[in-house]
């Protein structure tokens, strides 16, 4: 990829995580670390203004629809590099940012859509911001089989380590959470019905059936 085209995609991402914070003037974007450490400048801002991919009202921005649909992708390549580094290559969250930087702009829509399927479709990234789905996730099939799965996937004795939960409840969090049920933590299955059981180090858990569908795991 050119340089201009990384410097483009910077800032494009910056707008489409950032706007609803009101941090979308010109100014507040080029003050932005992986903004400015890409090279990106007021001129950068300009060159987009006149391929239509914002638009310029005093010193506010805003993605037209080319810009959205680029932004959307740029930010989704960027959020599933960060979960392979960290899942796969088990790089710790600062290492795989900064590395997700650079490695996000190798990344085609083909490589894209298969790291996606191989990590099971992962809504969100290691620091719980929004995947933007792909085409591969409305899709049935699947073609790679998924290294992240539910917990109800594995096999009955198989360990798994949870790798994030799928709950926007935070009274469920809480609740899993009392129990030593987080991202991080190894459980193995040993039950599926009449309710999952489980088990964290010496404990042995009961909990439900729609919990369990919650709680994502890499086979170990």
């Amino acid at each position: 990829m050119r340089e201009e085209d990384k410097k483009v995609e910077e800032v494009l991402e910056f707008i489409w995580s950032e706007r609803d914070r009101g941090r979308s003037s010109v100014e507040k974007i080029l003050e932005i670390d992986e903004v400015r450490d890409s090279g990106a400048d007021k001129s950068t801002i300009s060159a987009m203004e006149e391929a239509g991919l914002i638009t310029i009202s005093g010193d506010h921005v805003k993605l037209t629809a080319r810009g959205e649909e680029l932004s959307r992708m740029a930010i989704r390549r960027h959020r599933l590099a960060e979960r392979l580094l960290t899942e796969v290559l088990e790089l710790d969250t600062d290492t795989a940012e900064r590395t997700a930087c650079d490695f996000e702009h190798s990344l085609s829509e083909v490589v894209t859509e298969s790291i996606c399927t191989l990590l099971g479709h992962p809504p969100v990234c290691p620091h719980g911001h929004r995947i933007p789905p792909g085409e591969c996730c409305d899709r049935a099939e699947k073609t790679i089989q998924p290294i992240v799965k539910p917990l109800g996937d594995l096999s009955i004795g198989e360990e798994g380590k949870i790798i994030y939960i799928l709950s926007s409840s935070h009274v469920r969090l809480d609740k899993l959470g009392s129990m030593g049920i987080v991202p991080g933590s190894t459980i193995r299955l040993h039950q599926r019905l009449p309710a999952f059981v489980v088990q964290l180090g010496e404990t042995t858990l009961a909990i439900d059936p729609d919990i369990a569908q919650d709680i994502y795991v890499k086979s170990m």
